[in-house]
């Protein structure tokens, strides 16, 4: 099964707007993706989003591994010593994701396209 690497790193952030005018002169580039619930850039080759603070979301950044086979590297990570936070879910499209602790309740995420 291939990893392909961490290429997606999403932020927490209390105020989108706010927070998309930081990103933009930090990185350079407009969004790729600006809605209320998701503001994403595209730079580098490294995709970085920004959501909005609030119960479904993570409290810290969290990296996402792009995965080939999202189900076989959780079984993998699990068996490892992984914690699954939450099941692959649908976001759109043909995207699935989902996040898991390591045994320091460090959160990382997987994505299969």
């Amino acid at each position: 099964m291939t990893t392909q690497g961490i290429k997606t790193v999403l932020h927490p952030v209390a105020d989108l707007e706010k927070s998309k005018k930081v990103y933009a002169a930090l990185l350079g580039v407009e969004p790729s993706a600006d809605s209320a619930y998701y503001v994403g850039f595209d730079a580098e080759g490294q995709h970085i989003g920004l959501v909005p603070k609030g119960p479904q979301a993570a409290e810290s950044v969290v990296a996402y591994w792009h995965v080939t086979d999202i189900e076989a590297k959780l079984a993998e990570v699990t068996a490892a010593g992984a914690t699954v936070q939450a099941a692959p879910k649908n976001v759109g499209g043909s995207r699935l994701v989902a996040t898991f602790t390591d045994p320091d309740g460090n959160v990382l995420g997987l994505i299969q396209d």
